[in-house]
């Protein structure tokens, strides 16, 4: 396997520790005036999001990680799985719903999602950052509703997701929004 020495590590390298895989936040060089220089770096691990921060001596070599990232397109879904298909091989693939935890909401067919791989076995799907979705479900925006300068109401998108939308939304209108943080972007036409 491939190593990688401190000195090397950039931020969003996909490194093993420990038989885990972690993405590199950040990597700051220290020299101190006594003593040997090191490394502290910062990592997220990619399956349970957990950031540390860790400090390694200059030179120390860690092994790259095991990552495939591959774009494929949602098919369908199941009780229980969503299916999805490589565009270029027509692979296709079932991932159980307990492996979507983070981005069930943000399911819809014919989508292209971003899937990772480690050691051949799915660790993560990360919806596009943004999408454009009807809304299904939400109260009318009441004339005067501004004056206690709540200019959000509760809504229900077409996959479930439920976010904060302007009162000017009405429920049938397709907006887009940013599925990292669930905010309302804009209205699409």
């Amino acid at each position: 396997m491939a190593q990688v020495s401190t000195n090397e590590v950039k931020p969003g390298m996909k490194i093993e520790m420990e038989n885990e895989p972690y993405v590199v936040v950040s990597n700051q060089f220290v020299k101190p005036g006594k003593g040997q220089a090191f490394n502290r770096i910062r990592l997220k691990h990619i399956v349970s999001g957990k950031v540390v921060e860790k400090t390694y001596k200059s030179g120390e070599k860690f092994d790259l990680a095991d990552i495939v990232e591959s774009k494929m397109r949602l098919l369908y879904t199941d009780p229980d799985s969503a299916i999805f298909m490589n565009d270029e091989s027509f692979e296709q693939i079932s991932i159980p719903f307990s492996l979507l935890e983070n981005s069930r909401n943000w399911l819809k067919e014919d989508i292209l999602y971003d899937i990772i791989f480690y050691k051949g076995h799915v660790v993560e799907v990360m919806p596009p950052t943004f999408m454009e979705l009807v809304v299904s479900e939400t109260a009318p925006g009441v004339r005067g509703d501004t004056a206690s300068g709540r200019v959000l109401k509760p809504a229900t998108l077409e996959t479930g997701a439920k976010i904060q939308i302007p009162i000017f939304i009405d429920e049938g209108e397709k907006i887009k929004v940013d599925t990292r943080t669930t905010e309302y972007v804009s209205r699409v036409q």
